[in-house]
């Protein structure tokens, strides 16, 4: 029977989701801190600051994410910094999507008219105060698009957490199918991550509608 595979090892499979859904929302939310500061550095860096910043975004983006979980599942294992490979893959997860979080704030960032900081700081508002008060709230409604496409992206990302032996929906459904030779808990699979990617799809128009109405 099909499905049968699935309902006999359903506590597999909620494990593995639930995995997967911590995944998503850790390494977004670390993301997000990542791309605010990389992105602030980078418009408003002195110094190396911006450098480094650029030089992060790039060597981030231009390489592998499936060998960048590798290199962090050694390394920080080596180093004694992490005990699990959930925390190995929200690392890794975190800090790849946090360079293409950098680029989609930055671009933000500039959308926003140069004079309205200046007329800001004229009025007396202090330079974190005008970033806070004018130029952040017109700069999250443009970015609420593309951040929502990063975010899908990040869910379908997650399954490679799989190959550092994280417990997410691909490697507990894939232990299923293993021992019992079936297809349905690839379609499982599927129907987990579609259940993911469709709700946040959701959310996202939903958020972009209340978004273009406010302004």
């Amino acid at each position: 029977m099909f499905g049968e595979a699935v309902f006999n090892n359903l506590d597999f499979f909620v494990q593995g989701y639930v995995t997967t859904v911590i995944l998503f929302v850790a390494s977004l939310a670390v993301a997000l801190v990542i791309g605010i500061i990389g992105a602030a550095l980078r418009v408003w860096g002195t110094g190396p600051l911006p450098i480094a910043a650029t030089a992060y975004v790039e060597f981030i983006r231009n390489t592998p994410l499936l060998v960048q979980l590798f290199f962090y599942a050694t390394f920080l294992s080596q180093a004694n910094l992490i005990r699990s490979p959930v925390q190995a893959a929200i690392v890794g997860l975190a800090v790849y999507t946090g360079a293409y979080v950098t680029e989609v704030v930055r671009s933000g960032i500039l959308s926003v008219d140069a004079r309205q900081l200046e007329t800001a700081r004229s009025l007396g508002l202090s330079q974190v105060q005008a970033l806070r008060y004018v130029v952040l709230p017109q700069a999250v409604r443009s970015v609420i698009p593309p951040l929502g496409n990063i975010s899908i992206a990040l869910v379908k990302n997650t399954a490679v957490a799989s190959a550092i032996a994280a417990p997410d929906l691909l490697q507990q459904g894939g232990v299923i199918a293993s021992r019992t030779f079936r297809l349905d808990p690839y379609a499982a699979i599927i129907v987990g991550y579609l259940s993911l990617t469709l709700t946040l799809s959701f959310l996202i128009g939903r958020l972009e509608r209340r978004s273009a109405f406010s302004r």
